[in-house]
């Protein structure tokens, strides 16, 4: 924290890189606390508990995107299974 002249605190704002982020959120997932994070790293749980909230909208996204993907290729499965039923169905 800076000092003012009429000895107040002022709290700075400090950065971080994506790496750093990516490493602290990593940690939640393998199920450390946010508080035990923010104790170790030197900083607010609050500023944790943000990036966990910004993280969670890429996450759905991704598993989304693979999901539908999914469901194309088991489409096409059952599509082929189908044609396939129709041939050896009129042979008979």
């Amino acid at each position: 924290m800076k000092k003012t002249t009429q000895n107040q605190a002022v709290k700075t704002r400090r950065k971080y890189d994506d790496v750093f982020k990516q490493q602290a959120l990593q940690m939640m997932r393998l199920g450390q606390t946010v508080p035990a994070i923010a104790q170790a790293l030197g900083m607010g749980e609050g500023v944790l508990y943000k990036w966990k909230q910004a993280a969670r909208p890429a996450a759905q996204d991704q598993e989304l995107e693979q999901l539908r993907s999914r469901l194309r290729q088991v489409e096409n499965e059952r599509d082929i299974l189908k044609k396939a039923l129709g041939i050896f169905s009129r042979q008979t």
